[in-house]
């Protein structure tokens, strides 16, 4: 790979979304989100987390058990975050950029607000339920869907060698 003294756009937003994701106080997973316009201004960011504002001492981080006692139905997944922190409610024609492919109830949520592509890093839940649900909303709502492979943060910063110092 030659030594391109840039990041891509792929990578830029990516990147950031990873950040972002380190903001989730979640001890099991850290996902971020990202939203882009046409002009490749950020316009939403979000990570999984409970509600803002909310005394997070009334809620578990608990994957497993009775479910009010779990995460489940309090979190609020990063995508929704990035949609409900926009800075605009016009979202057409925007990307989202996720660490994690969308549930179903996020895929719902982007369909809605006519965001035109899902750039993600994982989909270690295809297969499942929820997972096909989601692409079964992309697909019906012409959401173009695209998984990036993303080189390891190592061999992105060999590129920056001669310029970081």
């Amino acid at each position: 790979m030659s030594k391109t003294p840039y990041l891509s756009w792929d990578e830029y937003f990516m990147g950031i979304a990873i950040f972002t994701s380190l903001r989730s106080k979640d001890p099991n997973s850290k996902v971020g989100a990202v939203i882009v316009n046409e002009n490749q201004h950020i316009v939403g960011t979000g990570y999984n987390g409970f509600v803002a504002g909310a005394n997070e001492g009334a809620f578990s981080w608990e994957r497993d058990g009775d479910w009010l006692d779990t995460k489940y139905p309090f979190v609020v997944h990063a995508e929704a975050n990035a949609i409900l922190n926009s800075t605009t409610d016009k979202l057409d024609n925007c990307r989202v950029y996720a660490t994690l492919f969308p549930c179903n109830e996020c895929a719902k949520h982007i369909a809605q607000k006519k965001i035109k592509e899902v750039v993600y890093l994982s989909d270690k839940y295809r297969g499942q339920d929820f997972h096909t649900a989601s692409e079964t909303i992309f697909r019906a709502a012409g959401v173009n869907v695209r998984k990036l492979e993303l080189a390891s943060l190592d061999t992105i910063l060999k590129r920056f060698d001669n310029f970081i110092p």
